[in-house]
Order: C-alpha cells, then sequence, then structure tokens
C-alpha cells in the first residue's frame, strides 16, 4: 500500500510540474506573447540571429514545443523562410536548457518551499481578488506556476526518495544503455515535455537511483521524444510545413545517434576537462551542450539541408489560404496575427483584381514582396480575371470557415479585432464583385467610338489608380492613420463620382447618345463607387480599432 502512495505522490508531482509549466507559459505568452511573435520576425533576417531568438524566447517562455508551434504557424505562412525556421528551432532546442538550470540550481540547492509556498498563497490571493484584472491576473498565473513547478519537484524527490527504502535499483545498472534511451523517449512522449523528463531524472540522481551516465542516455532519448507532438500537429500540413518538421526530426535524431555513439567523450570532457563532478550540475552541462554542439554542427550546412528537404513532400496539397492555411487555433493569438495578415492579403489580391479588371497598371501594388512571392507560388498573377475571382471565392470561405473556428477561442478585446477582420475580407469581396458586375459595361466602354463615353472610362481609371495607390501606402505605413486623413479618402471617392457625372452631362454632346449608353455609364459609375468605397473602408478594417470605426461610419452616415 505504501508502494501505491508513493507512486501516486510521484504521479501528483509530475502533473503539477506539467500544470506549472502550462501556467507559466500561459501567464507570459498572454501577457506578452505579441511581443514575442513580433521579436520573432525581426530577428528571423538572417540564420544566427534566428538561432539567438530561438534560444532567447524559449528560455523566457519555458517551452520549445510552444515556440516550435509559432515557428510552424509563420513558416506555413510565409512569414519566415525554411532556413530561418530551421535555425529558430536548433535555437529553441537550446533555450530549453535554462529550465534545466533553473530546477538543478534551485530545485536541489535551496530550500525553495520557503519561497514556492508564498508564492502560491500570493498568487491565488491575487486570482480572487484581481481576477477582473488582467495584468494582475497573469501576474498570479506566473506566481501559481512558479510556486507549484517546485512543490511538484519536492513531491518528486520525496516519491523517489521513499522508493529508495523499498526498491533497489542497482539491479538496473547492469542493463543496456539503449534501455535507458527507450526509457528517455518514452517518458518524453508520453509526458510530451522533455522538462519533465529532465526533471524526473535530475531527481533520481539526487536520491542515487541511477548514475550519471544512464541519466544522459535518457535525457538523450528525450530529445527525439519531444518531436512527436510537433510530428502529430503536421499532419495534413502544407509541404513547406511537413519539410520542417522532417528536418526537426532528422536534427534530433541525428543529435541523439551522435552523441550516443561518442557519449564517454563527452562525459569525460565534462567530468575531467572541465571539472564538474557535482552529477545535477553534469548533468543539465551535458544537455547545454550536446544542443550547443548540434547548432554549431547543423548551422553552416542549412542551406545544403535546406535544398535536401525541399525535395520532400512536392505534391502535398496547399490550401487558397496564404497565412491561416496552417494556423493552430489552440494558440489563439498567433492565429488571430495570422488571420489579420490573411486579410491583408486578401484586401491586396482583390485590388489586384479590380486594376486588372480595369486595365490599371498595378505595379505599384506588386512592390510588396511578400505577397507578391505568395503569388507566385501559388500562380495567381497567370490565372484570368475569372479565374482570380474564383480563387477569391474560395479563399473567402477558407477565412469565414477559420472565422467560426476561431472566434470560439478569443477573448473578447481579441474577438473584437476578428470581427473587424473578417468584415474587412467581406468589403474587399464586395468590392471586386461590383466590378466584376459592370466588367460588360467596363468592356463596352472601353470599345466606344463615342469620345463622351471612352473618356468617362479614362477619368474614373485614373482616379482609381490615385485612389489605390493611396491605399496602398496606408497600409504599408509602420503608423495607424488619423481619423481625418481615412475620412478624406471617402470624401475623395464621392467627390471623383460627383465629378464624373458633373463632366459627362457638361461635354458637348456632339455625338448622339442613346438610352443605353445613359444607362451603361451612369450604372459603371455608381458601381465603381460602391467598389471602392467598399475597397476603403475594407483597408479601414485592418488599419483603425473598433471605437474608431464607429466613429467614421457614423460620420459618413451623416454626411449621406
Amino acid at each position: 500500500m505504501e508502494t501505491l502512495v508513493q507512486v501516486l505522490k510521484l504521479g501528483a508531482g509530475v502533473g503539477l510540474f506539467l500544470f506549472a509549466m502550462v501556467l507559466i507559459e500561459d501567464s507570459i505568452s498572454k501577457s506578452a506573447g505579441r511581443n514575442f511573435k513580433l521579436f520573432l520576425q525581426k530577428i528571423t533576417k538572417n540564420t544566427l540571429g534566428a538561432v539567438a531568438g530561438g534560444a532567447v524566447v524559449t528560455g523566457i517562455l519555458q517551452s520549445s514545443s510552444m515556440v516550435s508551434i509559432m515557428v510552424l504557424a509563420f513558416v506555413s505562412a510565409g512569414v519566415f523562410t525554411m532556413k530561418n525556421a530551421l535555425a529558430l528551432i536548433l535555437g529553441a532546442n537550446l533555450g530549453t536548457t535554462l529550465d534545466s538550470w533553473l530546477v538543478a540550481t534551485l530545485g536541489f540547492k535551496t530550500n525553495i518551499e520557503v519561497i514556492a509556498y508564498p508564492a502560491v498563497l500570493v498568487g491565488g490571493l491575487l486570482l480572487i481578488l484581481f481576477s477582473k484584472r488582467k495584468s494582475i491576473k497573469y501576474v498570479s498565473y506566473f506566481l501559481l506556476g512558479f510556486g507549484l513547478l517546485f512543490i511538484g519537484l519536492s513531491f518528486m524527490k520525496s516519491a523517489m526518495m521513499a522508493q529508495l527504502e523499498t526498491f533497489d535499483f542497482a539491479v538496473y545498472a547492469s542493463k543496456p544503455l539503449l534501455i535507458y534511451l527507450l526509457i528517455g523517449f518514452l517518458i518524453t512522449l508520453l509526458l510530451q515535455s522533455s522538462s519533465v523528463t529532465m526533471a524526473l531524472t535530475l531527481t533520481a540522481i539526487h536520491v542515487n537511483a541511477i548514475d550519471f551516465s544512464h541519466a544522459t542516455v535518457i535525457v538523450l532519448g528525450s530529445e527525439t521524444g519531444t518531436t512527436i507532438k510537433l510530428l502529430l500537429s503536421g499532419i495534413g500540413g502544407n509541404a513547406i510545413k511537413k519539410r520542417v518538421l522532417l528536418g526537426n526530426l532528422l536534427f534530433n535524431v541525428c543529435l541523439t545517434i551522435l552523441a550516443f555513439v561518442f557519449l564517454q567523450p563527452i562525459i569525460q570532457f565534462i567530468t575531467l576537462v572541465m571539472n564538474i563532478q557535482d552529477p545535477l550540475i553534469a548533468l543539465v552541462t551535458f544537455s547545454t551542450l550536446v544542443n550547443l554542439v548540434s547548432v554549431m554542427l547543423f548551422l553552416p550546412i542549412l542551406g545544403p539541408f535546406t535544398r535536401f528537404l525541399d525535395k520532400f513532400f512536392r505534391h502535398s496539397q496547399i490550401s487558397n489560404a496564404a497565412f491561416i492555411s496552417q494556423a493552430n487555433s489552440s494558440e489563439p493569438q498567433t492565429a488571430l496575427d495570422l488571420f489579420n495578415r490573411e486579410t491583408r492579403y486578401f484586401i491586396h489580391n482583390c485590388m489586384l483584381l479590380n486594376m486588372q479588371s480595369l486595365n490599371i497598371e498595378a505595379g505599384f501594388i506588386k512592390r510588396d514582396s511578400v505577397f507578391t512571392t505568395i503569388n507566385d507560388t501559388k500562380r495567381f498573377n497567370e490565372k484570368t480575371v475569372e479565374d482570380k475571382y474564383e480563387f477569391l471565392k474560395m479563399l473567402q470561405g477558407e477565412i469565414q470557415s477559420f472565422y467560426v473556428l476561431l472566434r470560439q477561442k478569443l477573448l473578447p478585446e481579441q474577438l473584437n479585432e476578428l470581427n473587424q477582420l473578417v468584415a474587412g475580407v467581406r468589403h474587399a469581396m464586395y468590392s471586386a464583385k461590383s466590378i466584376k458586375d459592370v466588367s460588360a459595361n467596363i468592356f463596352n466602354l472601353g470599345q466606344s467610338s463615342k469620345l463622351v463615353k471612352y473618356n468617362m472610362l479614362v477619368q474614373r481609371k485614373t482616379q482609381t489608380e490615385k485612389l489605390y495607390q493611396l491605399l496602398f501606402t496606408m497600409c504599408n505605413n509602420s503608423e495607424k492613420p488619423a481619423n481625418k486623413s481615412i475620412q478624406d479618402v471617402f470624401k475623395m471617392i464621392d467627390r471623383n463620382y460627383n465629378l464624373a457625372l458633373h463632366d459627362f452631362y457638361k461635354d458637348p454632346q456632339t455625338v448622339f447618345l442613346l438610352e443605353i449608353d445613359f444607362t451603361t455609364v451612369i450604372n459603371f459609375n455608381r458601381e465603381l463607387l460602391s467598389s471602392n468605397q467598399a475597397m476603403a473602408t475594407a483597408v479601414q478594417s485592418i488599419l483603425t480599432d473598433e471605437k474608431q470605426n464607429l466613429i467614421l461610419h457614423q460620420d459618413q452616415y451623416l454626411s449621406l
């Protein structure tokens, strides 16, 4: 009976440790998650920066899996190159060892309960008293996570020490090292956390249940075990995501094999050359050293390695979506960021379609290198007007489906942003539809021998080109536009519409116009007005917050 109690206590310690990691991860990612993602995007301009960034972010968030999932989402969306994504994952593997140093030094070298218990007390009180204040709530999560992490570790230590009194671990000392490699793999596979495997291994060393060499092999097994969760997340993913997952698997398998083959020289280097005699410090040094060497080995060959991976998964199905196709709704803020980029991509392509329908040169819009690269991959620019319209209809369907899925996972302020973005998609699609509906009118005006009709088309094309140049500039401006500048855009659209009608009616009627000619011109002018207003509203949705949008719409209605 006593043995069962201790086994349950060990399990409770593992559960507390895992729960504490979730709390810490949640507190940091929710309070500063967007900043981390923006930081990731900034530092991935070169592979060395990507490695450093991956290590830093993982060291802070203490979850290589979380960072890897973010990386996979962004690489699938085209935000990162595959080479830099792999570099980020290498850095994440190195960064996760920081948690091991924290556990080895604080968890076993000090009376951590003196700090852990008050942390849980303060965190619990803050959560009860100030749960509605977001910033304090996340502070309380962090304190609870910090305290429970070491309370869980304490449970594991006492349970393991109790087991030593009734169970002789020495009988397993002669077992082949491959057995311990498998143990490390299976523990990590079941618990989906290499940090927990490390904590258990450190506990086993601390109570002398296993020796240092066996512990190093268990840690090696965890290096490969932690990749399974990511592999499962890649089922059904696009080609580039699968290639990154394959690259990560090959990283860890090669790392495990090389470290296992050279295990004794590495151990001797740590114990004799570095003269580290404390087995706890030696084990975390081993983990850090192995991951550091893997960075040094793979970083110089990432280019050829990436080209090697390009040979795989060539026929994987890719959706019309550029950013949300591989977004994970279980990481809502990342998914919302990708939804924002998908909305911008959708609006960008609606602009391209409208300009092609109006025979307007779109060179200035194609300066957006990211969207242009994506369109080259999807061969969007090679499509006919009709095929582009069908592409956008399918893409809108994917966006709407993801919207329904994601909206259930968001906080109220996040949901407001999501609703505004999906409204922008609808306005952009309406803009494209308005142009499509008058395609026959556009052709008729462009081919007309009656100068007054042809001039109407030329005038409106010139006005629309200037409008789109302005909207494109606003979309690519790092600063949000003032309310007045957006209001001025809508005023300009109305002014252009009225000016075109005025010029049409005042021009000398040197040719006879049929009733159908008037209908064609007026219908075209009215639909172009609706299209331009809808496009401006779509752009407005990604540039202003909900409150600004409400004020602007009220002003627009008052002006009617």
